[in-house]
């Protein structure tokens, strides 16, 4: 795993659509500091935050990716000041109500993941009402990670297992990783290729746990706000560089 630098940063290389990874996942981080950094009130950070996310969307649809994942709202971000959570949910109400109807003509499909029973009715409509919305089309997928955690989610699929289990329905011994991926929030798509995450940090921060598995990661060194176009081809470009194992040896090595 490394970090790219600020001078590959700077290259828009072209990008060969058989090459671009099906599923992305993006960590979107450091907003707080973007705006921290300008002395501006975080809740400014959130705002171009949200316009880095449309263009980040969009670009990711020309070039051809199937699936998106972005992480916008942790199960664990409910500890955060309560002025900032509801300039976070102002700002969720506003992507939906005016993104929506562009991401539907654009014939992207928005799928929420994360836990839905402790939400408030007013956020829970909001979130069925893109996903309904956008139930039929066929572009890409646009997974929002909206009070989200990794574990929660593993917590939640063995809960629903052992249920299964306990009606009779499901025998212990047929209970394999096909199974546990059949019943998280993103059963149905590959997992991510690639993990993407802003800010310079260096960690999954509880995202994705199950899928990651064998992702490959890239740090990007600048806050979420200031991604654009270059800086996802050029994460995409870090991509292609790599050597992508499962675990086995590659053609040309002898070992590692």
């Amino acid at each position: 795993m490394s970090a790219l630098g600020e001078a590959q940063l700077r290259q828009r290389p072209a990008t060969d659509a058989a090459a671009v990874p099906a599923h992305v996942g993006i960590i979107m981080d450091g907003n707080g500091r973007w705006a921290e950094a300008r002395g501006l009130p975080r809740a400014a950070g959130h705002r171009k935050g949200v316009e880095a996310l449309r263009r980040a969307v969009r670009h990711a649809g020309e070039l051809g990716v199937r699936y998106l994942t972005v992480f916008s709202f942790s199960s664990e971000n409910w500890s955060r000041p309560a002025q900032e959570i509801a300039s976070l949910m102002a700002l969720l109400r506003r992507f939906i109500q005016e993104d929506l109807r562009e991401l539907h003509q654009a014939n992207v499909r928005v799928r929420p993941i994360g836990r839905r029973d402790n939400l408030s009715p007013e956020i829970e409509s909001l979130l069925r009402n893109a996903e309904d919305t956008t139930r039929g089309n066929t572009g890409m997928t646009l997974f929002v990670a909206f009070n989200y955690g990794g574990r929660d989610e593993i917590v939640r699929a063995c809960q629903a297992i052992a249920r299964g289990v306990q009606t009779g329905a499901v025998s212990p011994d047929a209970i394999d990783e096909d199974m546990i991926a059949a019943h998280l929030d993103t059963a149905g798509v590959p997992d991510p290729d690639m993990i993407i995450r802003t800010s310079g940090e260096c960690r999954l921060s509880n995202f994705t746990m199950w899928q990651a598995a064998y992702s490959e990661f890239v740090f990007v060194p600048v806050h979420w706000p200031d991604f654009d176009e270059a800086a996802l081809d050029s994460a995409i470009a870090e991509f292609r560089n790599r050597s992508r194992r499962f675990g086995s040896v590659a053609a040309d090595a002898g070992g590692g």
